[in-house]
């Protein structure tokens, strides 16, 4: 009875000491879920976007894919030159809880682009597309509401939807506008922090934007391919990145 009992203290032991190694390693991931925004959680490709503070207009774009959750991040391709708000960015809607004391948070009309990790959305551009959720803007017709005291606020509809008093941008008017990409940028009618947020070409190579993200053409062609099966978009200031530790690429933080 003696050798059966040392035999099951044994293996209860080693029971344990397997349930432990499993916990331990099973920490990592549970971390990432306690603090990663659920909008990259499980997402394999990035679009990160990051300036030297939240002041100036000049930042770059490196994009990211991984293949799973758990796998890390790796980086295609070298780091371009993007365009961000006149003045810079500003935390954005979701993300106003990440603001430490002195950093601007995003309101319409601020000229400023919001900071924070959203969702690439639909292609858009003047010209017919056969793109998955492509979005064709049409004269007279693609409209961006930004006036607060509309339902509208913050949606892509048509002039004669929002009608004619509501202000906005009558999309197929800007030439930046011939390729783009929508941010799904919850900002909204009952809580308005900031509209039309797009990806689009700058007007002049290095041109700021009034909200938006502006590259070359060929750049924001290039971005509507890698974001076709669903990616991200992070806009950061430098000093924000450790704010969001295990769920940006470890590159980024040298």
């Amino acid at each position: 009875r003696r050798a059966t009992s040392a035999h099951a203290y044994s293996a209860m032991i080693a029971t344990m000491r397997r349930l432990l190694v499993a916990l331990i390693l099973a920490m990592p991931v549970a971390a990432q879920a306690q603090t990663c925004p659920a909008v990259i959680d499980n997402v394999t490709r990035l679009a990160l976007v990051t300036a030297n503070n939240m002041q100036t207009s000049a930042a770059r774009l490196v994009l990211y894919s991984r293949e799973s959750r758990a796998a890390p991040w790796r980086r295609l391709g070298p780091a371009q030159a993007v365009r961000l708000g006149e003045y810079g960015m500003a935390w954005g809607a979701g993300f106003m809880q990440f603001a430490h004391r002195g950093e601007p948070v995003k309101h319409e009309r601020d000229w400023r682009t919001p900071a924070g990790i959203y969702r690439i959305g639909a292609p858009f551009g003047f010209a017919p597309s056969k793109r998955a959720g492509y979005v064709r803007i049409r004269a007279g017709e693609t409209f961006c509401v930004d006036d607060m005291k509309s339902p509208a606020y913050n949606t892509i509809t048509t002039i004669a939807r929002a009608g004619r008093h509501v202000s906005g941008e009558r999309m197929r008017n800007f030439p930046e506008y011939r390729h783009g990409l929508f941010i799904d940028y919850p900002s909204n009618y009952s809580k308005p922090a900031g509209s039309c947020i797009f990806i689009h070409i700058w007007s002049a190579p290095g041109e700021a934007t009034a909200g938006c993200i502006a590259m070359p053409e060929r750049k924001v062609e290039a971005l509507q391919n890698f974001a076709q099966d669903g990616a991200v978009l992070a806009v950061l200031p430098k000093q924000a990145l450790d704010r969001f530790k295990g769920c940006l690429p470890h590159q980024v933080r040298r």
